[in-house]
């Protein structure tokens, strides 16, 4: 059954861009208009880790299989077969796979076959012989057999051949002077002909005569070809380039006028997983350079690119998802990669949200702000929504009611139904940073607590000295990071559906830095999903609440970074602590200043901690009695101040918790506490002596921020937030 995708509309529509590039409708493959006559361009899905690149392309896979030729291929997992000769690489591999895939009967039409594309591997192949190791070339040969059996399906699956083969490399090599990889591929290649293809098939080996320096000569081309690919290096890239025009090759042909069974409909589709990959652009390359050549084929390619900076990419026409749901133009330019459509995979709506949760939870035993409030979480990662929505889903009936996004990371969800339950956190921090090692994956738990890059060092020479022995693993980290497509604190974006802050409160000095401005820390981590992921894992993986030994030991190294004034960026820290004393404390005594913008952006640095909570905790959010002023606090945290200096203190007091609690992602929106924060920024407006204007404009504006799922804005009102 097929997986329910949300917002992909746009590709999978029976008029979407997939139904326009094949001509024809998913699943019932109904004839559609084709956009781009016989041109269509070379499709790549953009978008990081989570966006639901391999769901979309496996989702198309699923509607389109028995109506035309496909192929899925996954650049990053072409399995290597084990002690195989020179004669495999990526590439043969991944064309043989393809090869198989697309052979199928669909429909009324026959299987498509492929012997220009059999006659090239089986050329290379043969370059692995040898008469000390004759079993690793009848290996080599062997595994042509699937490929071969799209030419003939008797002859290919029979050994006979392989023998045959075999015995004419010997007799080729005893004949033979010098390099033996042209002949060697001459004697596979006239056995082959022999042995497994027809009368008419025969005459494929002409294709190779356009191969560089063949002369029009398909036996020459064909010798040329396997002296190219034993020679490595750039021959044999021109090697493998031919040999995927071999398969276009052998596609186009299959299109070609009339079958047995009457024209083939639509087109055939290739689609290409993780092809930001080397192997995706050696795949996909050769195409291009031939269409922009002027040549014409049937294949319609999709491929996914989790860089979508890519230099392959530099010339393609851009879109986003929503802009080619109904027309997607891509005219082609000098530039070889003009002939690529690059379209960013956007990330899923509040409603689309929504509606996932409620499939999970069709009944609403879940609290209404929850879809919202995971939604501010994940950026609309479609990943993170559809785990974290089933988790609901899947929650005990007397937790379900007291839900939080927190509440869920905490949980355990039964991904299928044959394996058990696995923790929601670590599955999902798996699948987001799947090619971290465990060291540092480690190393990068500590390093998510800093706020920037500075501190991250710091950390790193304190509590990583281990891993920092062959260089500054906070620096390696944030180099591994960008190169998976993941934004870092100096970086100045969130990633996907995140927004990043500015490096730090105006007028502050980070230790070891100048002076910066905005209201909120940029974070090492900048992606808010990712770091919330991260920090649970700091807080949590040992189990050794209510200590929480791992936590407290990096929030104090920051904490001692930072000195011994109360600055911002200690203050933080203490939050992150659970000490909020301090930071009321001066945040009331610094009110009066007449910079009333930095103040606020100190009030909303100050308020970025993260929350040290308690995991499964039952019942509200502490923070939320003391916002409410039901809980006063301490008494002595009034000792020796004037009443009107503690009614200053415990409004300050109030409206520090209540932003501290809004702008946490793991926590839900509260609209009690949004009222009480705007009237306590009115309380403080009517406080001060000169700057009554923006803290007016924050008790306007920053609700609004609230109830938008937007970060405060600074200054207030500000269009492009905090």
């Amino acid at each position: 059954m097929d997986r329910e995708l949300h917002g992909r509309e746009a590709v999978l529509d029976p008029t979407g861009l997939v139904a326009r590039l094949t001509g024809l409708a998913p699943y019932d493959f109904a004839g559609v208009a084709y956009e781009h006559g016989d041109d269509p361009p070379v499709t790549v899905l953009t978008g990081g880790r989570g966006t639901g690149k391999t769901a979309l392309l496996k989702q198309i896979r699923n509607a389109y299989r028995r109506g035309t030729p496909l192929a899925f291929l996954d650049c990053a997992h072409v399995e290597e077969p084990a002690d195989h000769g020179p004669g495999w690489t990526p590439v043969t591999g991944a064309l043989a796979e393809l090869a198989v895939q697309l052979s199928p009967r669909v429909l009324a039409a026959r299987p498509v076959r492929f012997p220009r594309l059999s006659l090239g591997l089986a050329a290379v192949a043969s370059i692995s012989w040898s008469q000390e190791d004759d079993e690793r070339t009848r290996r080599d040969l062997q595994r042509l057999g699937p490929v071969l059996s799209t030419v003939d399906e008797a002859r290919g699956t029979a050994t006979t051949w392989v023998g045959k083969v075999l015995a004419k490399l010997a007799a080729t090599a005893a004949d033979g002077a010098g390099p033996l990889a042209g002949p060697l591929a001459e004697a596979t290649v006239e056995t082959l002909l022999e042995e497994v293809f027809g009368r008419y098939q025969r005459r494929t080996e002409t294709f190779y005569g356009g191969y560089r320096n063949a002369g029009g000569n398909g036996k020459l081309g064909l010798h040329r070809i396997a002296v190219d690919f034993s020679q490595g290096g750039a021959r044999r890239a021109d090697a493998e380039a031919f040999l995927v025009g071999a398969l276009v090759e052998d596609l186009r042909r299959a299109y070609t006028g009339l079958t047995r069974l009457g024209t083939r409909r639509g087109r055939p589709l290739l689609l290409l997983d993780n092809a930001h990959l080397p192997l995706g652009r050696r795949l996909v390359e050769p195409i291009l350079r031939d269409r922009a050549g002027g040549r014409r084929d049937q294949v319609v390619v999709i491929a996914a690119s989790r860089d979508a900076g890519h230099e392959g990419l530099r010339r393609a026409t851009r879109a986003r998802l929503p802009e080619v749901a109904h027309r997607a133009p891509c005219p082609r330019g000098p530039d070889v990669t003009s002939g690529i459509l690059a379209v960013e995979l956007t990330p899923l709506s509040a409603a689309h949200t929504r509606s996932l949760f409620e499939r999970h939870d069709p009944a609403g035993r879940t609290p209404a702000e929850l879809p919202g409030a995971v939604h501010r979480l994940t950026g609309g990662r479609p990943l993170a929504v559809a785990l974290l929505g089933r988790a609901a889903g899947q929650a005990p009936a007397g937790e379900r009611g007291t839900l939080t996004p927190g509440a869920l990371l905490d949980l355990a969800v039964e991904v299928r139904e044959d394996s058990p339950a696995v923790p929601v956190a670590e599955t999902l921090l798996a699948a987001l940073l799947p090619e971290l090692r465990p060291g540092e994956a480690a190393a990068l738990t500590v390093l998510a607590a800093a706020h920037d890059e500075e501190s991250a060092r710091a950390l790193a020479r304190t509590r990583l000295r281990a891993a920092s022995a062959d260089g500054d693993v906070a620096l390696r980290l944030r180099d591994a990071l960008r190169a998976d497509g993941w934004q870092t604190g100096t970086s100045g974006t969130a990633g996907a559906g995140g927004t990043a802050g500015t490096p730090g409160p105006t007028g502050s000095t980070p230790a070891g830095g100048g002076p910066t401005t905005g209201a909120a820390p940029a974070h090492f981590v900048a992606d808010p999903l990712l770091r919330a992921l991260l920090l649970h894992r700091l807080r949590f993986h040992d189990g050794d609440g209510p200590v929480y030994a791992a936590w407290r030991a990096v929030h104090e190294t920051l904490l001692a970074h930072h000195g011994p004034q109360p600055g911002p960026y200690r203050l933080r820290q203490e939050l992150a602590l659970g000490r909020t004393e301090g930071a009321v404390t001066r945040l009331r005594e610094t009110f009066p200043d007449p910079d009333v913008g930095g103040w606020l952006d100190r009030l909303l640095f100050v308020a970025s901690a993260p929350y040290p909570r308690e995991p499964l905790r039952a019942g509200p959010d502490p923070r939320r009695a003391v916002a409410l002023g039901r809980d006063p606090g301490a008494v002595d945290a009034l000792a020796g101040l004037d009443a009107e200096t503690g009614a200053l203190h415990q409004s300050v007091r109030r409206l520090l918790h209540a932003v501290w609690l809004l702008t946490d992602p793991l926590a839900l929106p509260d609209e009690a506490v949004v009222e009480r924060m705007a009237h306590e920024l009115r309380q403080l407006s009517g406080r001060h002596l000169t700057g009554s204007s923006p803290l007016w404009d924050a008790a306007t504006h920053w609700p609004r921020d609230i109830r938008a799922r937007r970060a405060p804005s600074s200054p207030p009102g500000h269009e492009d937030g905090a």
